[in-house]
């Protein structure tokens, strides 16, 4: 079958859509990816996703996002309608804080009629209501794209928020362990911002500041970094106006700093939390991947190889849009797409919600 995943998540710089013919059932899942493309967000609509993250959207402006994200995507989407059996589609988070709630918006029904195809979107609320924490969500298609018997591996995607995915070397879905490490981009774009910039890119003005080594030591006191896995945070917790002794740092500095502190905490959760299970590599996907600045701090404070996805041959960028495409084929096969002890949930979830065209017709 061949399945379209979307995936915009928490950096909110662009949708990425990737084509993937799948086939197959765990634990023997072909793949293959068809092709790539990502859609940047239009400076209109990204300000309204960032106004309603920060909770200064009115109701009225939510359900207008809403609607707004559906068009968008079936927008970006119509270049495949008729190369497609089936849409995988995240949608946007626009707030995150379990146990209570998640919620990710971008109607289902545009990409539905759009393609005229099923569409599996609004993935979380079923592990939520089984009492999971809603993330990280693709560690079971890490395991299935990326595990290696006899090699103890962890993806780490630094999106927005960074998360990783533990990849024993047995291959047991039962020892995986996945968990949001703290913040990944988040901090580094809204400083960049303050530069009229959308991204630090490449850590070039990081590199050239200087870290305020009080401010990072004070700010991995959190108690987020303390908390075992199964754990999840969002860009509710991690944001400039939470860290209010960042005011008196000129813009090179506070970059240096931010850098420091987010390739800091990742470290942390590697040291505290995987380490101990025995680790031979780790593959990092998503933005962060091509900062060099942070991966020269992570490479420094890791005691294993840290690899970008592009030095293992693979595109950083196809990571969690192939994953949705999973978690999105899985669920139209109706077998579970999330593993239990990766959430905290009570049992594997079969997790999202199908939107059927008007032009289907049952059988």
């Amino acid at each position: 079958m061949r399945v379209l995943g979307l995936m915009s998540g928490t950096s909110v710089d662009a949708v990425d859509l990737l084509l993937a013919e799948l086939d197959g059932r765990p634990p023997k899942l072909r793949w293959h990816v068809l092709e790539h493309k990502e859609v940047r967000f239009p400076p209109d609509l990204r300000a309204q996703i960032i106004r309603t993250l920060k909770s200064q959207a009115t109701t009225r402006e939510v359900a207008l996002l809403h609607h707004a994200l559906g068009r968008f995507y079936a927008e970006a989407a119509a270049p495949f309608k008729g190369r497609v059996g089936l849409v995988a589609s995240h949608g946007q988070t626009v707030w995150h804080e379990p146990p209570q709630a998640t919620l990710q918006i971008g109607e289902p029904a545009y990409l539905a009629e759009a393609l005229e195809v099923p569409v599996v979107s609004d993935f979380r609320p079923s592990d939520m209501a089984l009492g999971g924490e809603a993330a990280p969500f693709v560690p079971y298609p890490d395991l299935l794209l990326y595990g290696e018997k006899g090699v103890s591996r962890a993806i780490h995607n630094i999106g927005g928020i960074s998360n990783l995915t533990y990849l024993p070397a047995d291959l047991n879905p039962e020892k995986v362990l996945a968990f949001d490490t703290g913040p990944g981009n988040a901090l580094l774009d809204e400083a960049a911002g303050r530069l009229g910039l959308q991204q630090d890119t490449g850590g070039t003005i990081a590199a050239s500041g200087k870290a305020d080594p009080v401010l990072v030591e004070r700010w991995l006191t959190h108690p987020y970094f303390g908390r075992k896995p199964p754990k999840s945070t969002g860009r509710e917790v991690w944001n400039l106006e939470t860290l209010d002794e960042d005011a008196a740092l000129p813009p090179a500095n506070l970059l240096a700093t931010l850098t420091e502190f987010t390739a800091r905490s990742i470290a942390m959760a590697y040291q505290n939390f995987v380490l101990p299970h025995g680790l031979d590599e780790i593959w990092v996907a998503g933005g962060g991947a091509y900062n060099a600045t942070l991966m020269q701090h992570l490479r420094t404070l890791l005691p294993v190889p840290v690899y970008t996805f592009e030095e293992k041959g693979l595109d950083s960028k196809h990571r969690e849009a192939l994953c949705f495409a999973i978690l999105g084929y899985l669920r139209y096969l109706e077998l579970p797409n999330i593993l239990k002890q990766t959430t905290g949930a009570q049992r594997d979830a079969i997790a999202g919600k199908i939107t059927l065209p008007s032009t289907h017709r049952s059988q």
